[in-house]
């Protein structure tokens, strides 16, 4: 079968070539391996329908996130169930499926507190594992999620973002009435945004310097858009807030931690959820005791898969909105490469 795998290695600056696309970490090349099949009572042999591209693909290759060598990489993914292994009852063959891509192990002091997403032995389909840029895909049965027999797929490739962002808002505990600053417009951006609207916010304003972005998060009827590269954005805020600052500020980017704390107000709260391994921010504690701010991460999903399913499944997102483009597997590098332009929301990769 067709699979993109990522090589390891010290790579030039970003650039996209036939079939490869290559970054400083390394490069994801499309190559021919072989079908996975059952190998473990409880595997689920996947086809795999489709697979988005997420910001963390990208940061693989740019070195902004591990991930092991040789892996296919691929972890939002959809599909239909093909086989099982001898003790699967949840799924059978012809059941369309998604998959939670972050594999706990039940068992250490974490999954055994209700916190699996911070589980100490967790591993990761699509980044640690195979995934699910290639035709096929084998997951633990306790990874499948059915979804209903008339969701489109590639709307189901949204299950898994979706599923981290509700966790996030659970974590801020955003309530009605709120004033919310969403740093970043990408696909996390505006699911944040889409979500915390829904909540009865009372203003959501989102900050972007892409314009495509920002025109997208205008689509989707956030109340005020600013661009910090024409805008002050601290300005914009207190404008907006009756000088005194967000609520909550969500961080979705995964550098602007230090612009986050400048745009909340007294007693409020950071919710930092774009991840970079290389991104830095220098802060003040007394800022922080003084004001009594409240500074939370948010680490993936934990049992927020299915409420996920539901409220796309119930149009509660706007998966049109989101989706901007579909290719087939070959043309996962010019995927790449407008992820890397910022030329797209979310692109989906159908094998």
């Amino acid at each position: 079968m067709k699979a993109a795998r990522f090589y390891k290695g010290e790579g030039k600056a970003f650039r996209v070539m036939p079939g490869t696309v290559e970054g400083t970490a390394g490069f994801l090349k499309i190559e021919e391996v072989s079908v996975p099949g059952i190998a473990e009572p409880n595997d689920v042999l996947i086809e795999v329908k489709a697979c988005g591209i997420c910001g963390t693909d990208l940061q693989i290759l740019l070195g902004g996130h591990p991930a092991n060598d040789r892996t296919i990489l691929g972890h939002e993914y959809a599909g239909m169930v093909r086989d099982v292994g001898k003790d699967v009852w949840h799924v059978k063959p012809g059941d369309r499926v998604v998959v939670d891509p972050n594999l706990k192990c039940g068992r250490c002091f974490y999954c055994r507190c209700g916190q699996e997403n911070l589980c100490e032995n967790m591993t990761t389909l699509g980044i640690f594992k195979d995934g699910g840029f290639a035709n096929y895909n084998v997951a633990p049965e306790g990874a499948v999620h059915k979804i209903p027999p008339d969701m489109p797929y590639s709307q189901s490739t949204l299950v898994e973002p979706v599923s981290c962002v509700v966790h996030g808002i659970k974590r801020a505990d955003i309530q009605p009435g709120d004033h919310v600053v969403v740093l970043g417009a990408g696909p996390i951006g505006l699911i944040f945004s889409q979500l915390i609207k829904a909540l009865y916010t009372l203003k959501i304003i989102v900050s972007e310097t892409d314009e495509y972005r920002l025109r997208k998060a205008g689509e989707i009827g956030i109340d005020v858009l600013v661009n910090p590269k024409r805008q002050d954005v601290k300005k914009e805020v207190l404008s907006q807030t009756n000088n005194r600052g967000a609520d909550v500020v969500v961080e979705a980017t995964g550098v602007l931690a230090g612009q986050a704390l400048d745009l909340v107000r007294k007693g409020g709260k950071v919710l930092l959820f774009g991840m970079n391994e290389r991104a830095e921010a220098k802060i003040k504690p007394y800022y922080i005791t003084r004001y009594q701010l409240s500074i939370l991460g948010s680490f993936i999903a934990n049992y927020t898969f299915q409420p996920a399913i539901d409220l796309l499944f119930h149009k509660r997102i706007d998966a049109n909105t989101l989706i901007t483009h579909e290719y087939p597997l070959a043309e996962i590098p010019k995927g790449m490469d407008l992820m890397y332009q910022k030329k797209c929301i979310k692109v989906v990769i159908k094998p």
